[in-house]
């Protein structure tokens, strides 16, 4: 049986950020084994896993996505909400807009250096609503 919520996360800023403990913190107890399925509720921001330990990876993919779709692009032509929001688009498709993490013992069967990421594309970002599915 699914059990289906949603959970908001406060403002970020542009960038990579690490939002594990965000939403272990808003879970219910977790089954034995599973799925837990987080999908974000947005068209300008998104969702990967990737390195949690060193800030530098989080960096590094800020500038990486930068440079391959750049703001203010002289060939966008949904520009209505401002030099960042075309960019935005692509960034959040590019990098998805879900996770699945296998439930294991109770917990995320994360691995070591693993952590979930919210991917903050526009500048102006606001809070962002995350759908969870535990299956």
């Amino acid at each position: 049986m699914a059990t289906t919520f949603d959970i908001q996360l406060h403002h970020y800023s542009r960038g990579f950020h690490l939002i594990t403990r965000d939403i272990v913190a808003q879970l219910p107890p977790l089954p034995e084994s599973g799925l837990l399925v987080i999908f974000i509720k947005h068209t300008s921001a998104g969702l990967t896993i990737n390195e949690n330990a060193d800030p530098d990876v989080r960096q590094d993919f800020e500038t990486f996505f930068n440079k391959l779709v750049p703001d203010s692009a002289p060939y966008f032509i949904h520009t209505c909400e401002g030099p960042d929001d075309m960019s935005a688009h692509i960034k959040a498709s590019l990098i998805g807009s879900s996770v699945t993490i296998p439930i294991k013992n109770y917990r995320l069967n994360l691995g070591i250096w693993q952590g979930v990421y919210l991917c903050e594309f526009r500048d102006g970002g606001d809070t962002r609503k995350l759908s969870i599915t535990i299956l």
